[in-house]
């Protein structure tokens, strides 16, 4: 099975023996963040740094002209990445023989919330989530498509992985996250990830339903979560409280801008991109689900992208909706994690790469060579030089 890493460019750049470390792993492939939201990172092999912390969502490289005279329009790194970050890095493990694709963070931006605030989902309750940009706004839209479309393509790539793009909503690891003392399944995380910025609330009229209605009974639906009774989960839990038909209208105008999202930015990078470019989606088969692997159905968007990488670190389980499809050219990349330290397990990774495989995986993705310690280099080292 083909395997790809994903890197950061600060794990590479600085660091003359990364490339050729990352090379030695047994991967064909690494994935480099073009376009990357906040973090602080570990680099445990690095001989100038231990921690970077990117401050903002920011591309990588030096953004070109496009973005002049527009409203929303992406942030430049700081010092953490400084000029062609992207391309430095990616010129260097291209020169150790793998494949280069480029990694793009798309509908999640703290920065853009925090400077533009009407960009941002809005809650029930008017609550504001300033990483969570909102999918529906036209603003929005045209500058993801438009920042899709230059990340992704970067000189000498061969395809891109795109990440949250979609509906972003309460679930995010954010600094000092104190979110988790009320038990919030399935049905709790969409009911607070519904928006009622603007253009959602005009949305919801093209559905048939009043926005102000709708929010009083998204708020009663949550009323008991915070008493402290148990998530019904999944999406029963939602038509429940709301009622069938009303849940079905959430879900037929969330869907919809959605999936003509995916549809415009997948043609958009396809338009700029040479033939053979592969384009691919972090997704999840739970269509209502929100994040960085965004839910989508699966039959669509198998007919739109290339394929699509799936989060394996639960088990392998969510790979099946997507093999039924039965797209013998699509790519079915299984996304493990390898970092033990953040719950990783390498030492299984080849018996988790097999029952992937039977689950109907193409390829496998490994998050992240330039966090994982020498000991889970190793083990990874050692399960693909058997696979």
């Amino acid at each position: 099975m083909k395997a790809s890493a994903f890197v950061y460019p600060w794990d590479v750049n600085g660091d003359p023996e990364a490339a050729g470390r990352i090379a030695a792993l047994g991967v064909r492939q690494v994935t480099i963040a073009a376009a990357y939201h906040s973090t602080r990172a570990l680099t445990p092999r690095h001989p100038r740094h231990r921690i970077v912390t990117a401050e903002h969502a920011a591309v990588l490289y030096p953004a070109d002209a496009r973005w002049e005279g527009r409203e929303l329009r992406p942030y430049a790194a700081g010092d953490w990445a400084p000029g062609d970050a992207y391309g430095e890095a990616a010129a260097a493990l291209a020169d150790a023989g793998l494949e280069v694709h480029t990694w793009v963070v798309l509908a999640h931006n703290s920065r853009l919330g925090a400077e533009r605030p009407d960009t941002s989902v809005v809650n029930a309750y008017g609550d504001r989530y300033p990483w969570a940009p909102c999918i529906a706004q036209p603003a929005t839209r045209a500058y993801l498509v438009e920042l899709a479309a230059e990340a992704a393509v970067r000189p000498g790539a061969r395809g891109t992985e795109l990440e949250s793009l979609g509906w972003y909503g309460l679930q995010h690891l954010h600094a000092h996250d104190k979110t988790g003392g009320v038990g919030l399944g399935d049905a709790g995380s969409y009911l607070m990830s519904l928006c009622f910025c603007p253009a959602c609330r005009q949305g919801y009229g093209e559905q048939g339903l009043d926005a102000d209605e709708l929010a009083a009974s998204v708020r009663e639906a949550l009323e008991p979560l915070w008493r402290g009774a148990p998530d019904d989960g999944g999406w029963a839990g939602v038509e429940k409280p709301l009622g069938e038909a009303k849940a079905a209208a959430t879900r037929a105008w969330r869907d919809e801008t959605a999936r003509t999202l995916q549809e415009t930015a997948v043609r958009a990078v396809r338009a700029a991109a040479p033939e053979g470019f592969q384009v691919l989606l972090h997704a999840d088969p739970v269509p209502y689900h929100v994040g960085a692997n965004v839910g989508v159905d699966p039959a669509h968007i198998l007919s739109v992208a290339d394929g699509v990488v799936v989060p394996c670190a639960g088990g392998t389980g969510l790979l099946t909706p997507f093999a039924e499809q039965g797209c013998e050219r699509a790519v079915l990349a299984a996304n493990f994690t390898v970092v033990s330290g953040m719950g990783g397990s390498p030492g299984t990774l080849a018996a988790d790469a097999a029952a992937a495989r039977d689950r109907g995986a193409t390829e496998l993705r490994l998050y992240h060579a330039g966090l994982a310690s020498d000991g889970d280099l190793s083990l990874v080292r050692e399960a693909l030089a058997g696979l």
